[in-house]
């Protein structure tokens, strides 16, 4: 029904744990624009502070199947409450930590405190939502796994230049208890009964050592590619990605197999049998790999191929961020309004021109060009991406809904994680051998590295594209 109305307590209860789940997302990059002070505070090199960032990731990806249980087996103020307490102890490890193991064990509490309210968040949506309301909501939950990540980059340099680097924490725990907590307290209700669900030990173990194999593939893989080129030893890495890879698919057909076979699995995933569902998982776990990989490419790209500042830098994401803010919500609208397909397909058929234009101009670019390219990126991607999740989890059964929001959302991160160990990859085989940095070897290097990275992100786009019509001509043919 198009005058159907969204109660305010929903609202409230979008905000408090959508701010929870954006602080945690947002942190995850700032971190990124901070390693260079990091590495000199703790005395360690840009292989081991990288673990700031591939051990957060890890955390969240192996806390994300449980969001399934959880949903089921616990109530939403109960979770709520458990992601409120990670993120403020998190918080205050960061602030006063001052060796580097504990900066890694305060990342863990924050990585499960996020792996907690992402889901949760897309759970209230999905079974509060008035039916006519379920893609505008959806956009606007959206909005803090595409814009989060978006403006981290652009906040890290702007605190890190006025303030020390532990400021960034001292601001968000505030944030957390007199805007998320109260809000929440208040607001997040209980629409479903909890079920005496368990919790499969054996299949949660094969599924964290799934994602903690794959991921750690692909960040051993670009250390070792990276150290080939360059002419260093990458013979433990190299062993250590091959060990990784085989762990991760061995669990990952172990999970798959004991999951068919299971009374109470871990995450049903009955409803991946059907090709449409499966053909829009596919389509949402590749186009974060570009989304969320933009903001390292461009800040890359920008300080060591243009020579700008590492705040400017930041800052060039920042316009296509904002568009995202503004027109994830929209897409939804158009979304419950005009069906999936028009909406989806438009804008993506928009979205890759983005990369389009900046592998045209790849070796001509400017701060201002840069950062208009992906503007036109970011807002096709804004409109498109959350309805894909939303028309996948609406031709899946109700009660299933939980177990598709916990692949969904666990694929998204495998996505991000697998875009920064991508491109940063490719720009380091441009690099090698090119020179010191800031050398106009090395710019003209990155050039050509950011080209490559262009190329392979049209690639991914179109093949994402590809999986989404094949789906759309399964569905209508169903009609």
């Amino acid at each position: 029904m198009p005058d159907e109305h969204i109660p305010g307590k929903l609202i409230g209860s979008i905000v408090a744990v959508g701010s929870l789940a954006f602080i945690g997302i947002l942190t995850e990059t700032v971190m990124t624009v901070l390693f260079p002070q990091l590495m000199r505070e703790f005395n360690v090199d840009t292989a081991t502070v990288q673990w700031i960032t591939t051990v957060y990731l890890l955390v969240v990806a192996a806390t994300m199947p449980l969001s399934s249980y959880l949903n089921r087996r616990f109530k939403h103020r109960t979770l709520f409450l458990a992601a409120v307490a990670l993120a403020v102890l998190g918080s205050l490890i960061m602030i006063v930590g001052h060796a580097f193991p504990v900066i890694l064990i305060a990342r863990v509490i924050q990585g499960m405190g996020s792996g907690v309210a992402t889901p949760l968040m897309i759970n209230i949506i999905l079974e509060q939502s008035p039916k006519s309301k379920v893609g505008r909501l959806m956009g606007v939950g959206s909005l803090v796994i595409t814009v989060a990540p978006a403006i981290g980059p652009t906040v890290g340099g702007a605190v890190s230049s006025v303030l020390p680097w532990r400021a960034i924490f001292v601001i968000v725990i505030p944030i957390i208890l007199l805007v998320s907590l109260p809000v929440g307290l208040k607001c997040v209700e209980q629409h479903r009964p909890t079920e005496e669900a368990r919790l499969n030990s054996l299949q949660f173990v094969s599924i964290v050592l799934a994602l903690c194999g794959l991921v750690m593939f692909l960040n051993q893989a670009g250390v070792a590619v990276s150290a080939a080129v360059s002419g260093g030893s990458d013979t433990v890495s190299a062993v250590f990605a091959v060990v990784s890879l085989i762990v991760g698919l061995g669990s990952l057909l172990f999970f798959g197999w004991s999951s068919k076979r299971s009374f109470s699995p871990l995450i049903r995933l009955g409803w991946l049998r059907d090709p449409m569902v499966l053909l829009h998982l596919i389509a949402y776990m590749l186009l974060p790999i570009v989304g969320i990989g933009f903001g390292y490419v461009i800040t890359n790209v920008a300080q060591l191929s243009l020579g700008t500042s590492a705040f400017l830098s930041g800052a060039l994401v920042l316009p296509g961020a904002l568009i995202g803010a503004f027109f994830a919500p929209v897409g939804g609208m158009l979304y419950d309004r005009f069906g999936p397909v028009r909406p989806i397909l438009g804008a993506f058929f928009a979205a890759i021109c983005g990369p389009i234009l900046l592998l045209v101009f790849s070796m001509r670019l400017t701060p201002v060009t840069l950062a208009g390219f992906y503007f036109i990126f970011g807002l096709g991607y804004s409109l498109g991406f959350s309805n894909i999740m939303t028309n996948a989890l609406r031709n899946i059964a109700p009660q299933f809904m939980p177990d598709g929001n916990a692949v969904f959302n666990t694929c998204l991160q495998f996505g991000g994680a697998a875009g920064t160990a991508l491109f940063s990859t490719i720009l380091s085989v441009a690099q090698a051998g090119s020179g010191e940095e800031g050398s106009d070897a090395f710019r003209h290097a990155t050039a050509v590295g950011g080209s490559w990275t262009f190329a392979m992100m049209i690639a991914i786009v179109a093949v994402a594209v590809c999986c989404l019509i094949s789906a759309f001509r399964i569905g209508a043919k169903r009609k």
